[in-house]
């Protein structure tokens, strides 16, 4: 798979709903550094329950 915002091989591939993303490297971390900045990782952290004791 490409990446979706260049033509380099993706290392990352996340899926919502059936629809898949490829990313590389670089544009992986831009969009994750993107979340940090907004409340959406917060979420993620509170729906993916992250923080749970084993």
């Amino acid at each position: 798979m490409r990446c979706h915002y260049c033509d380099r091989e993706a290392s990352f591939a996340p899926e919502l709903n059936g629809v898949q993303v490829g990313l590389c490297d670089t544009h992986f971390r831009e969009q994750f550094e993107y979340l940090a900045d907004t409340d959406a990782l917060a979420y993620l952290r509170q729906e993916l329950d992250v923080d749970r004791p084993e």
